[in-house]
């Protein structure tokens, strides 16, 4: 009996052409990353350093290996092979789980390759950062009452780097956590692997919340393998990140629940403490107010909004009533960018304007680029009378308590998971767009910028699922590649 012949899958024109345009994107991002190379080694070779020493990375080239090198790779492979599937059928809240544990050991992974000393615990002890400060904390009211005038440079009570260049919040993170009895690098830095690799989690968490269950189940795997992990081991900016994430993943499942129960209250008093105490551990997490914006346009419920922004206003009437004001410190510390001496002023702005992007291409990694593709050119579906109608009733639905759509869910529940991401993402893009013209980001990005990229790591929810496992792979090269191959000078 004849045998017929094996049959061949056959993709649609349309697939095949959005494939070819996922990888044009990408390796449209690394041609940029490669002109920013390019480009900044020859400015610095001909006298107009950028204060880059691998641009457009701030980090020393030094290929080395490390006790967290092997257990990364098998992570990663783990994660790009299995990642996907576990993501389809896990249960949600044992997936969460699986989700942080494996975000923590990924990015502890990565911290380790640079060894414990300096990969971990002497991250932050460096004479620049936070923790050089807090042996002179003896009065935090003190502390507080004079922070504004310890901010400039030059003075002979002025804050090291990191501790003017922001408000006094982050320091009092690492005081707090001295006078617990966890001083030193060692706590410090794992607290900020804990926190920082909870982001994936938490915006996950958002994304479920606001009507998107199967696109945040999706994106997981790669909010989880990150790039962007590099930086969060270990630097404060992650916890920043971190921190941020949860008060909007908390304000949307206040926002997004039942309206006849009490718990909506809690979550969104908890997102806007949250959300107001970043305020002081950054000046440019101002820009974090986007997401709530957000949240108040997918649900159209002002009260859980309202209670978020009272709790916000509670965190800043008490560091204001503590002595330390706001718009006074961050007036200095624009005045600190642009003293003698300081990289605000060297690095020039005609080159970070548009290399700092290529530093955050490398942090999100191609399969972001990719997604990003895609969540542009979804927007006119995101926004047309389906998709918005389905995010107008938001406020009607259940919640993240309903069972969540599957694939053949209908379509105005999936077109309301798409308005979620295309306006997560856009807050997020335009925060780094006004963070960038501002001229106030110049350099360091990568870790500066890690409050916003995550966001944005969340569009590779939009990839297909037969390339997902390619596209992690690619995610892990990146980040085992950048860390493999520098080491950051702080």
């Amino acid at each position: 009996m004849t045998q017929s012949p094996p049959v061949r899958e056959v993709r649609p024109p349309i697939q095949r052409t959005a494939a070819r345009a996922d990888l044009i994107a990408a390796g449209a991002a690394g041609g940029l990353v490669v002109a920013a190379w390019a480009v900044g080694s020859w400015l610095t070779a001909h006298g107009a350093d950028v204060y880059a020493p691998t641009p457009p990375l701030y980090a020393g080239y030094a290929p080395h290996v490390g006790p967290g090198s092997l257990p990364a790779l098998v992570l990663a492979v783990l994660v790009a092979l299995r990642g996907p599937e576990l993501a389809a059928r896990l249960a949600w809240r044992p997936l969460l789980a699986v989700g942080y544990l494996a975000s923590v050991a990924w990015t502890t992974f990565l911290a380790l390759v640079d060894g414990w000393r300096t990969g971990i615990a002497g991250r932050l002890t460096v004479p620049t950062e936070y923790l050089h400060e807090v042996p002179g904390v003896t009065d935090i009211g003190v502390l507080l009452r004079t922070f504004t005038t310890r901010i400039l440079a030059f003075g002979p009570h002025s804050f090291t780097t990191h501790v003017a260049a922001h408000p006094p919040g982050a320091l009092l993170v690492f005081v707090g956590l001295d006078r617990i009895g966890l001083g030193g690098g060692g706590p410090a830095g794992v607290l900020c692997i804990l926190v920082g690799a909870s982001t994936p989690v938490a915006v996950a968490l958002t994304l479920r919340a606001l009507g998107g269950a199967p696109l945040a189940r999706a994106g997981l795997p790669f909010l989880v393998l990150a790039p962007a992990a590099v930086w969060v081991g270990v630097s404060a900016d992650g916890l920043f990140a971190g921190v941020l994430a949860w008060g909007v993943a908390l304000l949307a499942l206040g926002a997004a629940g039942r309206r006849d129960g009490a718990r909506w209250v809690g979550w969104s008093l908890a997102g806007g403490l949250l959300l107001g105490g970043c305020l002081y551990l950054s000046y440019g997490l101002v820009l974090g107010g986007l997401f709530p914006l957000v949240v108040l346009a997918l649900t159209r419920r002002i009260a859980p909004i309202a209670v978020a922004t009272g709790a916000a206003g509670a965190v800043a009437g008490a560091f204001t009533a503590a002595g330390f004001w706001w718009p006074t410190g961050y007036q200095l510390t624009k005045i600190l960018y642009g003293q003698p001496l300081q990289l605000g002023t060297e690095r020039p702005y005609g080159y970070w304007v548009w290399a700092a992007p290529a530093a955050l291409a490398i942090a999100v990694g191609p399969a972001t680029v990719a997604g990003l593709r895609r969540l542009v050119a979804s927007v006119p579906i995101a926004s047309g009378p389906t998709a918005l109608g389905a995010a107008a009733s938001a406020s009607a639905a259940s919640g993240p308590t309903v069972s969540e759509p599957g694939p053949t869910a209908p379509a105005a529940t999936r077109d309301r998971g798409l308005v979620a991401l295309v306006l997560l993402g856009a807050a997020a893009l335009t925060a780094v767009l006004l963070a960038d013209v501002s001229g106030l980001s110049r350099g360091e990005v990568e870790r500066i910028w890690l409050p916003w990229a995550f966001w944005l790591v969340a569009a590779t929810a939009l990839l297909p699922g037969r390339h997902a496992s390619r596209w992690l792979l690619a995610q892990a090269v990146v980040a085992l590649a950048v860390n493999h191959l520098l080491v950051p000078p702080w």
